[in-house]
């Protein structure tokens, strides 16, 4: 669907009367300007809606026709020809009105253009304030889980790569500077364990979207006997919403959601930021497909990863979004105000943002090559292995904080010999510490070091498996 506004022409069958009159037209004489109409709507942000909003109607009537308070007949009647609405939006043969205000109305106003004043009924009830949190509900509890699948994707796809790379080594950083080797596959599993929390956190938030707040009204209930509950249960929520003024002026949800993409997005950008990094000349560890990378219009030679580069940049995007909910939120007293049409324009931009960078990060990712040879060489030099030294003496007896003094000294001495600790000789060693024998030199080459670290989500590929296997059983069990 066309996602754009057209030429500011507005029907004004839309704003006059008639089946298609905005849902408030009655206390106004006069129907608003074109241009004020043109402001206003919400159609264009509405229209990813209409199936949820049909659904949130067919059970809404559903329950008002057992309930006696419209005939069960005009409710099956009425029932009947928003699944049709629903099913012609579907197959395109009906376009949504784009000089609607809101979906609501046009839904409406084509139920009451095919069924006259039985589709008039539909609305008996309810507000518009309480059908839109519905569908804004009933939207995110099918979108959150199209999402995690991407999700699931992503950590499937550098599991895959991880269980490949498990003997190869890379240098670890801190500060940027190297600190200790690992594995390729431990720093990807690195990646995974992240993207899972973020799996986890949207699954949360869809325990707390997966309320009904239909029945609400506009903030105080009903007066007929709605059964709330009913409507809940056909449309497969816990329950109802507790409190009618929070049902209609809550945007929570919005704001949790927006918050997790956001931080699902943080985790995107740092590992981008590891690809534009890794594939420089400096680092040459990763060689991004010619099919995920850009040229430069001036530089024949260049191979830019911009895709990464986007997808760094798009997390302020999404950033932005939150901060829009926010500010939106902060100063509006209960219940309903009109600020709150603002909620879906940021948290569907969010939304839209976060798929498709995990969608391209995960082709990205899946089409690299890794120079694992560059990786091991970045092991070697740095004195890397210097806390392996320490260890090493800590094993003999000396307290840690005295061996890592002595390693110290031994690093001070490599770098002003020109040399590494493991090509240092053992009599300057012996000078150092006597504890220092030749064996030394068994646990200071980089496969020993991390061969070492067996603790428990270690590098060493006993543990770097069992993540591994760890990962996988995630997996399958979410897919069951």
């Amino acid at each position: 669907m066309n996602d754009k506004k057209g030429d500011n022409k507005i029907d004004n069958k839309i704003i006059d009367g008639g089946n298609h009159a905005a849902l408030w037209h009655g206390r106004f004489k006069d129907g608003p300007d074109a241009e004020a109409v043109e402001f206003e709507t919400s159609i264009y942000e509405d229209m990813r809606l209409a199936s949820d909003d049909i659904r949130g109607s067919r059970a809404h009537v559903k329950m008002l026709g057992k309930q006696g308070i419209i005939p069960s007949d005009e409710s099956a009647k009425i029932a009947e020809e928003l699944g049709k609405i629903a099913e012609e939006i579907k197959e395109g043969t009906l376009q949504i009105d784009t000089s609607a205000e809101d979906i609501h109305s046009f839904v409406e106003g084509v139920l009451t253009d095919r069924l006259g004043d039985v589709g008039r009924k539909v609305h008996t009830g309810r507000s518009r304030n309480d059908q839109i949190a519905l569908d804004e509900r009933l939207y995110l509890r099918h979108a959150v889980p199209e999402l995690q699948q991407k999700i699931l994707e992503l950590i499937e796809t550098l599991v895959k790569i991880a269980s490949e790379h498990t003997k190869n080594l890379v240098s670890g950083y801190t500060h940027m500077q190297r600190a200790q080797p690992v594995t390729l596959a431990h720093h990807l599993l690195a990646w995974a364990q992240m993207v899972k929390r973020d799996y986890s956190r949207l699954g949360d938030a869809v325990a707390r979207i997966n309320l009904c707040p239909l029945g609400a009204g506009a903030l105080a209930g009903s007066g007929l006997p709605l059964d709330r509950a009913m409507v809940a249960d056909e449309l497969g929520f816990e329950s109802p919403t507790d409190n009618s003024l929070d049902s209609v002026a809550d945007r929570d949800y919005c704001i949790e959601l927006a918050a997790c993409l956001s931080i699902f997005m943080m985790h995107l950008s740092r590992f981008c930021e590891e690809v534009v990094l890794w594939s420089t000349e400096e680092f040459k560890f990763i060689e991004l497909s010619e099919k995920w990378s850009t040229g430069s219009s001036i530089m024949p030679q260049k191979k830019n990863p911009d895709f990464a580069e986007l997808i760094r940049g798009k997390t302020g995007r999404v950033y932005g979004d939150l901060m829009a909910l926010l500010t939106v939120m902060k100063g509006l007293p209960l219940t309903y105000n009109r600020d709150l049409q603002e909620d879906r324009r940021s948290l569907f931009d969010a939304y839209d943002t976060a798929f498709s960078c995990v969608s391209i990060f995960t082709s990205m990712i899946t089409t690299a090559s890794w120079n694992t040879a560059r990786m091991k060489a970045s092991c070697v030099g740095g004195h890397a292995n210097a806390t392996d030294l320490a260890d090493y003496l800590v094993r003999k007896g000396m307290p840690f904080r005295t061996a890592h003094g002595v390693s110290a000294s031994a690093v001070r001495y490599c770098i002003e010999h020109g040399c590494n600790l493991e090509d240092m000789p053992l009599a300057e060693y012996r000078k150092i510490s006597e504890l220092i024998e030749n064996d030394v030199y068994a646990v200071l080459p980089p496969e020993a070091c991390v061969s070492a670290r067996l603790t428990a989500g270690g590098p060493a590929e006993k543990r770097v498996l069992e993540q591994i296997h760890g990962l996988e059983a995630f997996i399958k069990a979410e897919r069951a």
